[in-house]
């Protein structure tokens, strides 16, 4: 298999709005605008949650970059509210974006949290009308719907969750099939059985793969099992990106990058919601040489889209670091 270039994403915060604090939607909006005019980042990406994690709507916040960028890709990461999403609004509202954008959208799903793992996600599964069982089957049967739905002819379907009847939806997107990414990030001591069907399901369904807060070795060996699995369904030419989600604290100072790093990600996604194993792999932190060999960790391991984060209230200037003192080491 031919090896995909690399290339890199930038991701915005777009949670931290409802905080209050120094990043605003006009710092996200300048951030984008200096990725792409940078020639350093080929993506920029925002996170999506609805009643659990509440930030700004990720459609429309990539519909407004699309409006002040030309070349960066647009991507999610992930839509976790996938599985709660009506899906012919959703084939709508992403084909619009394709078209808006000029062909530029990523779309990355996944099953989303299960209503165990927090009364939040309970809550929220609830209010939607979902059945937490239902996540899996939704996920499956909506990826191969959207493909359908942006195909040239009217879709019915009959399956377990959703049931169409001559449904034609409009507009098409300008790609001929918008990417669809698959995010999996099994716990590390997950029985062998359920980290296979995840794997075993990117590789079936998926054009690639996103995670995050692995250690480089294990990136390897499930990124090196996708790709095995890919090529015994038939479809080693179509599964091809391997996308890790990474923190980024660019600071001379290792221990206060650590430190603000922590305090970012407790507010971001709640006090103590961040292991110190997790942080371990997914933090790379300290004066740039440390966060470019951690970086090069993760090159090794096969990754072809690190997607990076700052974990800092001083979002520009992260980037502004980031583009002169460590991309810079890629891009040669």
């Amino acid at each position: 298999m031919t090896a995909r270039p690399v290339t890199f994403g930038l991701s915005l915060p777009n949670r931290a709005l409802l905080f209050g604090g120094p990043i605003t939607w006009d710092t996200l909006l300048a951030a984008s605008e200096r990725a792409e005019s940078s020639g350093a980042f080929a993506s920029v990406w925002v996170g999506d949650n609805l009643l659990s994690k509440p930030r700004l709507e990720a459609i429309v916040a990539l519909s407004a970059i699309a409006a002040r960028t030309r070349r960066v890709k647009l991507g999610t990461i992930c839509l976790a509210s996938f599985p709660l999403r009506n899906l012919i609004l959703l084939a709508t509202q992403w084909a619009s974006l394709d078209v808006v954008s000029g062909g530029r959208a990523i779309l990355a799903v996944c099953a989303g949290a299960p209503a165990s793992k927090g009364p939040q996600f309970a809550a929220e599964l609830a209010a939607m009308s979902i059945d937490s069982r239902e996540r899996v089957p939704r996920l499956e049967e909506g990826i191969a719907l959207l493909r359908r739905f942006w195909g040239p002819e009217p879709v019915t379907f009959d399956g377990a969750i959703h049931h169409y009847a001559d449904v034609d939806v409009l507009p098409k997107p300008i790609q001929q099939l918008p990417p669809i990414l698959l995010a999996v990030n099994p716990p590390r001591d997950a029985d062998p059985a359920r980290e296979e069907r995840a794997l075993r399901r990117v590789a079936r369904l998926a054009d690639g793969w996103q995670t995050d807060g692995v250690p480089p070795a294990l990136f390897r060996d499930r990124w090196d099992r996708i790709r095995e699995y890919a090529a015994e369904a038939g479809r080693a030419a179509a599964v091809t990106d391997a996308s890790l989600h990474l923190m980024v604290n660019i600071d001379d100072d290792p221990e206060h990058a650590r430190r603000e790093s922590v305090a970012f990600l407790d507010q971001y996604y709640g006090a103590g919601a961040i292991t110190a194993e997790r942080l371990e792999s997914w933090l790379a932190f300290g004066p740039p040489q440390a966060v470019i060999d951690t970086i090069g960790e993760f090159l090794d391991a096969g990754c072809t889209t690190p997607v990076l984060r700052f974990t800092s209230p001083d979002q520009l200037g992260q980037l502004e670091r980031c583009i002169a003192e460590v991309l810079s080491a890629f891009n040669h």
